[in-house]
């Protein structure tokens, strides 16, 4: 927090989407992204409601928050710190879940060793259509938290409100998903690009990697830029690595390196690909497969797949968790859970959908 005049410190107000405490002239939210009064046009008007008739403009200050207190006792700072110990007061951007229905769930976990979680995901299922969509905002480059978060809500919804194909043959449902992946992809790049605030001279702009999934009946339609993937798992017969990264290591594996030997390398996860201001441009990678259910659809991003990477690995850490709770928020929870005791070395998302077979339902023990 900064030194000065108390008189000129700006007051506390309240983010509208998660609650947080929030300095009056931020733009926004460290918790959870959303933009505090800046213009919510275009890709970015999740992160605002439209006011009720007669209801106060949006530049009403909206009531202070009640106090946060550290778990030492002192109060929390506008910065996120307790004015007593010093330490960062956990937000709900570390850890957080979905679970719109039984068989489609999302875990995104801050890990170990990082200060922040720069990963995104988010989950729908309208009607018989399961949407998951996974970012991994890049590292090394300023408020890639906000343009992850960003771009994974858009695309989201994207995906969720569009209507169905107009026919159900495997080619027209691939057809029109393709399409529409393409659209979502377009309004992802939009918002991770309006979404933080301007860089500095010598920063790198916010950016993230991005893999969306579609299930429409059979059919699975996949997109991405970068190196977050996407597996189908199923019960039996063979596991697939559906995407593809856009990165050093595929680059090598595609000579020819083995994948392990590649994937060691300092520079495995020098990606190609990307959204954000600096993003080489064109349209994302696509794929489809017509699944053959039962089994796991599993969306990730590379703070999981760092430690188990082959398809057929992937399939038995899954089953391994499966044996324990067969609920996907539970299976998605525990795979965030091995990924931290293995260094957690990266923020954590898995985003898991289960097709076929009996509905997952949780395993209590007695």
């Amino acid at each position: 927090m900064s030194e000065g005049d108390p008189d000129t410190v700006p007051p506390l107000t309240a983010c509208s989407t998660c609650g947080q405490p929030v300095v009056a002239t931020d733009q926004f939210c460290e918790a959870c992204g959303a933009s505090l009064g800046a213009s919510t046009s275009g890709a970015a008007s999740w992160a605002a409601s439209e006011p009720a008739t007669g209801a106060p403009a949006a530049t009403t200050p909206l009531p202070a928050p009640s106090l946060r207190r550290c778990r030492c006792g002192g109060a929390i700072d506008a910065d996120g710190f307790c004015a007593t110990c010093g330490l960062r007061a956990p937000s709900e951007r570390d850890h957080f879940s979905e679970q719109p229905t039984p068989d489609l769930a999302m875990v995104c976990d801050k890990g170990v060793v990082h200060a922040r979680n720069e990963d995104a995901a988010a989950v729908a299922a309208p009607g018989e259509r399961r949407v998951l969509v996974v970012c991994d905002g890049v590292t090394t480059a300023v408020d890639s938290d906000v343009a992850s978060l960003a771009a994974a809500r858009v695309a989201c919804d994207v995906l969720a409100s569009a209507r169905a194909a107009d026919s159900n043959a495997p080619a027209a449902v691939v057809e029109h998903w393709t399409r529409v992946l393409i659209e979502a992809t377009e309004a992802a790049q939009q918002a991770a690009t309006s979404s933080a605030h301007p860089v500095g001279p010598g920063e790198n702009p916010p950016s993230t990697t991005f893999v969306a999934a579609v299930i429409d009946g059979p059919v699975l339609v996949a997109a991405w830029e970068g190196d977050s993937r996407c597996y189908w798992l199923p019960d039996d017969g063979t596991a697939l690595q559906v995407s593809t990264d856009d990165s050093w290591a595929s680059t090598q594996i595609a000579r020819g390196i083995p994948r392990d030997v590649a994937e060691a390398d300092p520079r495995a996860h020098s990606i190609t690909r990307w959204l954000g201001v600096d993003s080489p441009g064109g349209p994302p990678s696509t794929t489809s497969v017509v699944l053959d259910p039962p089994g796991w659809l599993l969306v990730c991003s590379d703070g999981l797949w760092n430690y188990c990477s082959s398809a057929d690995d992937v399939r038995a850490l899954v089953g391994d968790r499966v044996a324990a709770a067969a609920d996907p928020l539970a299976v998605a929870s525990s795979l965030c859970d091995w990924a931290n005791d293995m260094g957690g070395h990266d923020n954590i998302t898995v985003a898991l959908a289960r097709l076929g077979g009996p509905d997952p339902t949780p395993t209590r023990s007695t």
